[in-house]
């Protein structure tokens, strides 16, 4: 008979996302290298592929947001302390994708190194901020996390509230490095706005961005949208889901991320689709008024084929690197002009975020971007697979 395995786990919140964190030498010996192994015991610990898409007999909670791992492991990477690998997995289909990185998860990233005992104990401060450098591997960047310390330990509990997350918390700043492509041009296609021909759906001016995740940015009023809709608007309707996968194979295949559009489908995590507004008052998921003058612009976008609760932490830094270039469809929906910051209203709340972009020889680029975030651990202990999943 069958006998089920411990694997050393936490389960912890990042952001406005959830997902189940390793440390890397706690893995089994088959699942520390990448390839099938890994795979298959990942999905088997959130519970996928399923096809009732609930992830009943799991750790994942049936969502994008939800449906996440982390590995982390000591870096020998010159000047980082941990490096930070992403796996978003599916939920009724077998792969997990390993393309992007998720910025809500990076949050957690640092408490979970110290809490871990990953980072040394003489570069952590009894009081105050511990800087811990982090390699994401995934998109091979740096991030860097300023976590809160209180008698040596992290700090996890505050005040800071997060829009899409019910309880406060500690505020962890976190800065991506470098956010944009290390393969080509911030821009990919070259171009701050595209004409995307999308057959038998529409010609969208589009501006199409590789920084933090690559993202596609429509004008919301192009689809026939307001830019104020919630989860179940998009949701609840299987045209417009299908109607923005379409849009985002179409995309994917001009940034050249794809070499055909059947290949969007074994690639759900980037890029990215989002759809923008100028301010407009809305009221929240959680019932919560957002006013006109509250936000520069309204954001909503795509996450594994459905419309994101809040917003994911890598799009946020798309956000902030497209604001901050002028003639961008986000810049222009924030009323234009030269930014260094935005403030962005999404079906949850709001959301601040800031990138400075500067042009040299013909290309932009953002040194930094920036945004606050939190993290709790949720469970620690060990998670239980079946012996034979890999």
């Amino acid at each position: 008979m069958t006998k089920q395995i411990r694997v050393p786990a936490t389960y912890m919140r990042g952001g406005t996302s959830k997902g189940v964190f390793f440390n890397l030498s706690d893995l089994p010996e088959e699942a520390q290298v990448s390839g099938a192994a890994r795979d298959q015991l990942l999905m088997r610990v959130v519970g996928s592929p399923d096809p009732y898409a609930k992830q009943i007999d799991g750790m994942g909670g049936a969502t994008s947001s939800t449906s996440k791992t982390v590995i982390v492991s000591k870096s020998n990477k010159e000047g980082h302390d941990i490096d930070y690998l992403f796996g978003q997995v599916a939920i009724d289909k077998a792969f997990v994708d390993w393309s992007g990185n998720c910025g809500n998860l990076s949050a957690a990233v640092g408490p979970f190194a110290i809490h871990s005992g990953l980072i040394s104990k003489d570069k952590l401060p009894e009081n105050g901020l511990a800087e811990v450098r982090i390699w994401q591997a995934n998109i091979e960047k740096t991030i860097v996390a300023k976590v809160p310390m209180v008698d040596g330990e992290v700090q996890e509990l505050g005040d800071f509230l997060l829009d899409g997350v019910t309880f406060p918390a500690a505020e962890i700043a976190v800065e991506f490095v470098d956010p944009s492509s290390s393969e080509g041009s911030m821009f990919p296609t070259g171009n701050l706005i595209d004409d995307l021909d999308v057959p038998d759906i529409g010609t969208f001016n589009a501006t199409m961005i590789s920084a933090g995740i690559p993202t596609i940015f429509i004008d919301a009023s192009e689809l026939g949208l307001k830019g104020t809709e919630l989860q179940e608007d998009i949701n609840g309707s299987d045209d417009w889901l299908k109607k923005f996968e379409t849009i985002r194979a179409h995309g994917a295949l001009k940034m050249g991320l794809i070499d055909s559009l059947e290949e969007a489908a074994t690639r759900q995590h980037t890029p990215k689709i989002a759809f923008v507004s100028k301010p407009k008052n809305y009221t929240s998921s959680s019932n919560k008024p957002i006013q006109v003058d509250d936000v520069d612009l309204l954001v909503r976008a795509m996450s594994m084929g459905k419309l994101h609760h809040a917003m994911m932490g890598t799009a946020a830094v798309a956000i902030a690197c497209a604001a901050s270039v002028e003639g961008t469809v986000v810049n222009i929906a924030a009323g234009g002009g030269v930014r260094d910051g935005v403030t962005f209203g999404h079906p949850s709340g709001t959301l601040k975020v800031g990138a400075v972009a500067s042009k040299s020889n013909g290309s932009w680029s953002v040194d930094r971007a920036i945004m606050s975030r939190s993290a709790r651990i949720l469970m620690e202990g060990w998670v239980r697979v079946p012996s034979d999943t890999f």
